[in-house]
């Protein structure tokens, strides 16, 4: 019980909601990568990329991820963090991903009403760019040890899902 347990996905699909409830639930320590970031660099995200740009950001992002130490923690991820290969190793000696899997139409409808304001989506056309970067992101996503469909939950009862679901991953693993 010593590895984290990462969440990542797509802007809206809750990872920062279900992630403090599932630290709840479990009695883990909360990792908000993106909120680590701004106490870190003392800016919103937004500004971090306004001024330094999305490459200095994601070199921030890595460098976070790499300061983090295995244990019994849930850590929430920018949902960019993915595009890094490098990620995917910090990932493996942390713990175990989970995506948290929601559709389009799930992910425009909370960014809609979604006070954060999210760097990539500050276009006119915001809808059409998150479909873009769902599509071009979804294939590294699904390298997830673990995937969660969250398009039919209530946030709120999102950590219940999946902490089930990383016992039943669990129990295979230690079965096999």
């Amino acid at each position: 019980m010593n590895r984290c347990w990462i969440l990542i996905g797509m802007m809206g699909a809750g990872k920062s909601s279900i992630g403090r409830s599932l630290s709840e639930a479990s009695g883990r320590d909360f990792l908000d990568t993106d909120a680590m970031l701004q106490q870190r660099l003392g800016r919103p995200i937004s500004q971090i990329f306004q001024i330094y740009g999305e490459v200095a950001f994601r070199d921030h992002e890595s460098n976070l991820l790499k300061s983090i130490e295995p244990g019994p923690s849930v850590v929430s991820t920018g949902g960019g963090i993915i595009l890094r290969e490098d990620n995917w190793e910090e990932f493996k000696r942390l713990g175990l991903t989970i995506f948290l899997d929601a559709s389009i139409e799930t992910l425009i409808e909370r960014l809609s009403v979604s006070k954060k304001k999210r760097p990539l989506l500050q276009t006119e056309n915001w809808e059409e760019r998150t479909k873009e970067i769902l599509d071009s992101r979804l294939h590294l996503y699904r390298q997830a040890d673990i995937r969660v469909s969250v398009d039919e939950i209530d946030l709120s009862n999102g950590a219940d899902l999946v902490l089930s679901a990383i016992m039943e991953y669990e129990s295979h693993a230690n079965s096999a």
